[in-house]
């Protein structure tokens, strides 16, 4: 499986950006994980990751919880997680996705949602394993 973070607009929250990586880093003792940065302009997850459920990040999505969302990693499939810049995404990407996830009912930067996301995958992955993480 694996399992990619693709996010739009600069990061410029040192903090923030460190506690991200450091989720994704851990994440990867269970999975092959990535997050970059992506132009919408120049980069289509659609088409690079056929294969992968594409799982859009959008204030109208779904809500899950923890254990909801792990069971997204339970068949093993690739899984690509988009996360909006402060434009939010291209309208053109949200009818093509698998789904739609909302992280919280609020409003959050786009930073800390990257921070959200990459700690729930990590929870996700060690779930599945038994690890002490979740507990």
């Amino acid at each position: 499986m694996r399992i990619y973070v693709y996010f739009i607009g600069k990061p410029r929250d040192a903090h923030a950006n460190a506690m991200a990586e450091e989720y994704i880093k851990r994440s990867t003792r269970f999975a092959t994980c990535e997050m970059r940065e992506i132009d919408p302009r120049r980069v289509d997850p659609f088409t690079k990751h056929a294969n992968a459920s594409k799982i859009l990040l959008d204030p109208a999505g779904k809500a899950s919880d923890s254990a909801s969302f792990a069971r997204l990693f339970e068949e093993g499939h690739d899984l690509v997680f988009i996360v909006g810049g402060a434009d939010g995404l291209p309208p053109e990407w949200k009818p093509r996705a698998d789904r739609l996830l909302t992280l919280s009912p609020m409003t959050m930067p786009h930073e800390l949602a990257r921070v959200v996301l990459a700690e729930q995958i990590y929870r996700a992955l060690t779930t599945l394993r038994g690890h002490p993480y979740p507990r």
